[in-house]
């Protein structure tokens, strides 16, 4: 019994890999889009995970695919690509290394959702 040892696994914190949106960065995210809400230009959200980025999906209508991608970059190359803003086919509208910056940065209202 001397012998047992207690293990918690903390290969992520040794890593330092991440696999999704933190508290802070989630709560950032949440925070737009009920402004965006209640002002009628997003309807819907999801998130999509893959092994390289994580993303808040922003829906028009909930049968659509995604029209804005908030999206976390898990494995950068560089630092200013951290996080993207994408539009629907893919393409990187904005990027930045911090979400909060790149969120109050960014003119919502002047980036249309096209149909």
């Amino acid at each position: 019994m001397n012998n047992i040892k207690l293990i918690i696994n903390n290969d992520l914190k040794k890593k330092g890999r991440e696999r999704f949106f933190i508290k802070k960065e989630l709560q950032c995210i949440l925070n737009l889009y009920a402004k965006m809400v209640s002002n009628g230009s997003w309807k819907d959200y999801s998130f999509s995970t893959d092994a390289k980025e994580v993303s808040f999906d922003v829906y028009q209508r909930t049968s659509e695919k995604p029209v804005l991608r908030i999206t976390k970059n898990l494995k950068p190359v560089y630092l200013n690509e951290k996080y993207f803003i994408k539009d629907k086919d893919g393409k990187v509208i904005k990027k930045s290394e911090n979400l909060n910056q790149l969120i109050t940065k960014t003119s919502w209202i002047r980036l249309k959702l096209i149909k």
